[in-house]
């Protein structure tokens, strides 16, 4: 799982819901990272979208959500990585439905 980062990081106590991408909540501040074994990792392009998401367990890269986005703003694609570093890559149409 590579951890490269990219866009605008900002770090998330959990996410909320099913759908992709998924939606972090409960910001941290720096000060809060270093009281927590597990966080999330969320990396934001210019329109404030997650291209990004990691999740962080004692230091380590557990799972990793890679999102890119038709023109419109619709989700086009998702690359999840998990823990065993199996890829899944899901693609959706122009509408953000499964294609």
């Amino acid at each position: 799982m590579s951890s490269e980062a990219s866009g605008i990081c900002r770090h998330f106590v959990t996410y909320s819901g099913v759908k992709l991408p998924l939606k972090l909540m409960n910001e941290l501040d720096e000060a809060g990272l270093h009281n927590r074994n597990t966080f999330f990792r969320g990396h934001f392009d210019a329109q404030d979208r997650l291209i990004k998401m990691e999740k962080i367990v004692y230091g380590e890269l557990e799972l990793q959500h890679v999102y890119s986005y038709h023109a419109n703003g619709a989700l086009r694609q998702a690359e999840i990585t998990d823990a065993d570093e199996e890829v899944t890559v899901l693609d959706f149409d122009e509408n953000g439905q499964p294609a």
